[in-house]
């Protein structure tokens, strides 16, 4: 099945870390090959027409809180996609409120989730009813506080047992998925 227009999705990234480090946020947004719990799975390659469309008219996908296209808290400086996903690094605005609330509340732990805002351009079902998306047109990615998934966390640098927490969210998470499958 292709598609030409699904209208906005939200996607929370399944195995997502981001690293914050005051304002500055890093890390990815979305990963390729794995089921979400909407039974999509995001494919390599997916994000990079879009990409080079925002890089060609010099325009930017958004930094939004909890995906609201009236509360921009940021800017992602650099997004890229990679062998493992679509990686992101920018900064909240300390002179918008809601960022520095948002940097408030990821340095206390009480939000750590990252979310993608889209619109499907290509798809195909698998022969598992799974959406597979080879091409998106990526419009926000956002700091929300309920990820659908245990492993879409922050990361701190300096918190070795919040990175060691999201590992071992994620192996439970895979294997979970695994003894689902089977």
């Amino acid at each position: 099945m292709n598609s030409t227009d699904y209208g906005l999705e939200l996607k929370y990234a399944p195995g997502a870390q981001i690293v914050s480090d005051g304002t500055r946020i890093e890390g990815y947004a979305s990963l390729f090959g794995l089921t979400d719990q909407g039974g999509d799975i995001v494919q390599k390659g997916a994000y990079a027409a879009s990409l080079k469309r925002l890089a060609a008219r010099g325009d930017k996908v958004r930094m939004l809180w909890q995906h609201d296209p009236a509360r921009p808290i940021g800017v992602w400086d650099e997004i890229r996609e990679d062998e493992k996903g679509l990686w992101v690094k920018g900064r909240l605005l300390p002179d918008i409120a809601q960022a520095r609330e948002a940097a408030a509340l990821i340095a206390a732990g009480a939000i750590d989730g990252l979310s993608i805002g889209y619109r499907t351009i290509s798809a195909e079902r698998d022969g598992k009813g799974r959406r597979l998306l080879s091409e998106v047109e990526l419009w926000e990615v956002s700091l929300v506080t309920f990820p659908m998934l245990a492993e879409a966390k922050v990361g701190r640098k300096s918190d070795p047992a919040a990175v060691q927490a999201n590992e071992m969210a994620a192996a439970f998470r895979a294997a979970t998925l695994a003894l689902r499958a089977e």
